[in-house]
């Protein structure tokens, strides 16, 4: 990723007694083997208006979406948080920490991939899905299987840098919003 990437985390649990700040805060402790990233967060619960949360979703480079999967699809409030904004999202890749029972949130991802598409947000292929995720965290907030999980974080992280640059490096040139006009 060119320096810095202003990477925005974007929160998708308003729950009470949430296990998305674990999740979160796990990928937070990653990140920070990071030098040249800036992160942000976006989080239903951070009391803010939506034009502030949009603010912070126009500044970002990227994305990473941390979902869990309630009733096979994602949850209402980060559904708020993307249909509350449009031009933040364009021609920016998202990528997915998901979360959830034996399914790990892939059902909510995949969703979330076709409304990522319609605002024209490039998603990442490559993903992290944390399966019985209760179960998944120690007391300290550390993984089970940290190993593993960390590598499909790095190359996950490796992919969204990629596409952070080159549409970066394209809005550059050609801003998108004159593409459809």
């Amino acid at each position: 990723m060119h320096n810095p990437t202003n990477l925005c985390l974007v929160y998708g649990s308003a729950r009470d007694g949430r296990l998305c700040d674990t999740v979160a805060d796990w990928a937070h402790r990653q990140l920070l083997r990071y030098e040249h990233l800036r992160v942000s967060v976006v989080d239903p619960l951070d009391g803010r208006t939506s034009s502030e949360r949009n603010a912070t979703l126009a500044e970002a480079d990227a994305f990473l979406v941390i979902t869990p999967e309630y009733n096979h699809s994602f949850p209402a409030p980060l559904k708020a948080i993307i249909d509350g904004a449009r031009q933040e999202w364009e021609a920016k890749p998202v990528a997915f920490l998901s979360y959830g029972g034996i399914s790990g949130g892939l059902r909510a991802v995949e969703q979330l991939r076709g409304v990522f598409a319609e605002l024209h947000a490039v998603s990442v292929r490559d993903q992290v899905s944390i399966a019985s995720a209760y179960r998944a965290f120690n007391e300290d907030g550390s993984l089970r299987n940290e190993e593993e999980v960390r590598q499909a974080f790095d190359l996950m992280l490796a992919r969204l840098g990629w596409w952070a640059d080159a549409l970066s490096e394209a809005r550059a040139r050609r801003p998108f919003r004159e593409v459809s006009q």
